[in-house]
């Protein structure tokens, strides 16, 4: 481990160049990935030292941390999270705007994978611990924690089928696990893959994902919201669409508007880049579509001069951040994006929240668990192929789970924070 560690270090010294360059011309899509450069080598602006440490790399992950954050700040802990990505980073400081001015959180930039820049990192904030959420394998972090006397635990980590048979070919990754402190993982499943490549002290404690909070304002205003767009049509979102599903999903789209009954379509690419180019793709087979920016507020409410835009359109494409309740509140079932890529699904527990039915493509080993169970429960359709799409759409030929299924789905797999944080109060205490 310390010969590939000193040819990890010397790959990327030699690559910080090429680094350097990425990080400026994503800049020019979106201006946050070059500022603050100096977090990116281990210079931070206001040192937090026995903060503790949650890395976020991007989005997603910051999401599925937030209600652990919060019980963490509840219990007089201060907190810096790390990013990769400026979604992560800017929905970070939106849910915690409050905690950053009154100095109890930070979010800034993961040092890259350099030991001197991590060495910087842990000088500025001297964490208790560190949770690296989901399964964020990195060799220099992983190993530049332990050396900085730093207990690290992968946090709601996951250990998708698929990356079992890799790593079984290929072990460097489970070597790297098995630096980590601990693991609290989501399910008795992942618990003994883990086990299995050799990871210790692991604790089963549940997804984190159902305990996230709801924001209310976003309730609040879908059903206005859905009465101006779809009138008394059925509404399917679809979301967190990624690049390579258009085809497959707009085809199942066309047939559906069809029906003697059409439904309003409500479409949210995954990532910003791809707002335009996903209107570009949907103009191009003929459908009608109109933006959230075109016609919504800042809070959500029809701009006077949209209402003639509202005759004919049968898709509203979700061209915003942060407001995924809202779409999916609309909604009467919900189709959750990344299934049709080898990528894999991505999460299906918010519209589940929402009582919404939900339903994914093929690949799920990126939400094997919660999916392998929902889908045993009835509250989820897995559809094997593009030809099931078009049955999962039509309410008359699956009905769906009821309201009742899906909150005794949702009671059984709640209460992940509290048993997370059980696990990590000695640590917190003793340190």
């Amino acid at each position: 481990m310390r010969l590939f560690l000193a040819l990890w270090s010397a790959l990327w010294s030699l690559a910080l160049p090429a680094i350097l360059l990425y990080l400026r011309r994503r800049g020019r899509k979106d201006p946050l990935y070059a500022q603050h450069l100096g977090e990116r080598f281990g210079r931070y602006a206001m040192p937090m030292p026995g903060a503790v440490w949650v890395h976020a790399v991007s989005l997603g992950e910051l999401r599925s941390a937030v209600p652990l954050i919060r019980a963490l700040l509840n219990r007089g802990e201060r907190v810096v999270i790390t990013h990769f990505t400026p979604a992560g980073r800017r929905e970070a400081a939106r849910v915690f705007a409050t905690e950053i001015k009154a100095g109890q959180l930070q979010p800034v930039w993961i040092p890259l994978e350099l030991n001197w820049c991590f060495k910087g990192f842990f000088r500025s904030f001297r964490p208790k611990l560190g949770l690296v959420m989901e399964v964020e394998i990195w060799p220099r972090l992983t190993f530049a924690a332990r050396d900085a006397g730093v207990p690290l635990y992968m946090c709601n980590a996951g250990y998708p089928s698929k990356s079992v048979a890799r790593d079984a070919k290929f072990p460097l990754r489970p070597a790297v696990m098995r630096g980590f402190a601990g693991a609290l993982v989501k399910s008795q499943m992942q618990a003994e893959r883990f086990a299995a490549v050799g990871v210790q002290n692991i604790h089963v404690t549940g997804e984190l994902r159902f305990d996230q909070p709801i924001p209310e304002a976003l309730l609040e205003a879908a059903p206005a919201a859905r009465a101006a767009l779809a009138q008394s049509r059925p509404v399917i979102t679809f979301a967190s669409v990624v690049e390579g599903e258009d085809d497959t999903y707009l085809t199942a789209i066309e047939a559906a508007l069809k029906a003697p009954n059409p439904p309003f379509i409500i479409y949210v690419p995954r990532k910003p880049e791809r707002f335009d180019e996903t209107a570009e793709i949907i103009a191009a087979r003929g459908l009608k579509a109109i933006r959230r920016s075109q016609i919504f507020t800042e809070s959500l409410t029809l701009r006077p001069e949209a209402a003639p835009a509202l005759q004919g359109p049968d898709i509203l494409i979700g061209d915003s951040l942060g407001e995924m309740y809202f779409y999916l509140a609309m909604a009467d079932r919900t189709v959750t994006g990344g299934g049709f890529t080898p990528h894999g699904a991505h999460n299906i527990i918010e519209p589940l929240a929402l009582g919404r039915p939900v339903i994914v493509g093929p690949a799920i080993h990126t939400i094997e668990y919660p999916a392998v169970e929902a889908i045993a429960a009835g509250v989820c359709f897995h559809a094997k192929g593009a030809e099931d799409l078009p049955r999962a759409l039509d309410p008359t030929l699956w009905p769906g789970p009821s309201s009742a299924e899906i909150e005794a789905f949702l009671q059984a797999h709640s209460g992940a924070t509290a048993r997370s944080l059980a696990v990590l109060e000695p640590l917190l205490t003793s340190r």
